[in-house]
């Protein structure tokens, strides 16, 4: 598993070139580069600093996440934190990384569908009969009942 970590700190498989190649025929079958951590040089020479500082990422981005994800229910941006939560991981993660990139595209890919004529039409003409449904709604009640308030209302 690719956690981002540096080929000096992965010992004795690294150095006899078994894992480099392994990683090698995956890089070539995806097309695209390694993910490699963002994490300063010094603490990327040493193995225990690195893992703290992936446990300290792992943390801050769930943490982001939770936040997000409580901002879904409650006043906030959840969507964009939990985002950003996926962002903070993606420095250190490759799953994240990944993740975060599908992720794009998708969104990419929905709002260019919502620019689609047809799609933009559909939506408004939708948008427009839930319109005048309510407000017919609305003025079969006024038009019944009035301005009373529909918990005040008596046996009519």
């Amino acid at each position: 598993m690719n956690t981002g970590s540096d080929r000096e700190t992965q010992g004795s498989a690294a150095e006899s070139g078994v894992e480099s190649a392994a990683d090698d025929t995956t890089q070539q079958t995806t097309g695209e580069a390694q993910h490699v951590s963002k994490a300063p040089a010094f603490i990327k020479s040493r193995r225990s600093l690195h893992l703290s500082w992936q446990v300290g990422v792992f943390i801050v981005g769930l943490a982001v996440i939770g936040a997000g994800v409580a901002m879904l229910v409650l006043p906030g941006p959840g969507w964009v934190a939990i985002f950003a939560g996926l962002a903070i991981w993606a420095t250190e993660f490759a799953w994240a990384h990944l993740v975060l990139r599908w992720t794009k595209r998708k969104v990419t890919e929905a709002a260019q569908k919502a620019l689609d004529p047809k799609v933009r039409r559909r939506n408004l003409i939708l948008t427009g009969a839930g319109l005048v449904i309510a407000g017919a709604l609305i003025g079969f009640y006024l038009w019944k009942y009035g301005l009373t308030l529909p918990w005040n209302l008596k046996d009519q």
